[in-house]
């Protein structure tokens, strides 16, 4: 598979992941982003993840000192995620009336689902707090799908995936957390980074990056 880099200079490579690739080695795989980046850029290094099955903008570190930094930013959340996401059913009556330009906030919290694992679930006793920001770009009436802008507040693992779920929207494509009618809508979870934006390690202007989606409005 090809590295396809978006971004890349003396602190930092940006690149696009896409959906159904790891991003670090797994249990039972070394297909990964993070090796075909280290094949082009040896001293890259893993700050942050995307699911396998999620798409879109990652960044990696070149060496000890930025990635100390971007941790930090990361651990902070002082870096600027968004992804959009296709789900299913209408999301424009829910949306309508919520202040900042139709974004609302999802806040239940997640914990592992252990007899489930790897699936997180939503816990009000012992959950950790999970805060999603969303706000639905328009709907789709052929596939009965809302396209939805997605800001995680929180990084918790599966976060979008899971907050989704509960409010009755999945993801289209979701094998995991959508019923099996829903996770059979698409071929892959539609589900993309598209932007990051961060201070740059060397300096520390601001730096964004945008990457579109493959998935259709």
């Amino acid at each position: 598979m090809a590295l396809e880099v978006v971004y890349a200079d003396a602190a930092i490579v940006v690149l696009h992941k896409p959906s159904g690739l790891l991003a670090v080695p797994g249990k039972t795989s070394n297909d990964c982003l993070s090796l075909l980046a280290q094949a082009q850029f040896a001293d890259a290094l893993i700050v942050h993840r995307l699911d396998m099955a999620t798409s879109g903008l990652m960044v990696m570190a070149r060496g000890l000192a930025a990635q100390r930094m971007l941790n930090t930013a990361f651990a902070e959340r002082q870096v600027h995620k968004r992804y959009v996401a296709m789900v299913q059913g209408d999301c424009r009556a829910s949306a309508q009336g919520t202040a900042e330009d139709g974004w609302q906030t999802i806040e239940l919290p997640i914990i592992v689902d252990w007899p489930k694992r790897p699936l997180r679930k939503i816990d009000f006793a012992t959950g950790k707090p999970s805060s999603t920001r969303w706000r639905c770009e328009g709907f789709d009436a052929d596939r009965n799908a809302s396209r939805l802008e997605l800001e995680p507040l929180t990084g918790r693992s599966h976060q979008l995936r899971v907050h989704l779920q509960a409010i009755g929207h999945p993801i289209l494509g979701d094998a995991l957390y959508a019923p099996p009618e829903i996770a059979a809508a698409a071929p892959r979870l539609l589900l993309h980074a598209t932007e990051l934006a961060f201070a740059h390690p060397v300096g520390g202007e601001w730096v964004s990056f945008h990457l579109a989606d493959d998935f259709g409005a």
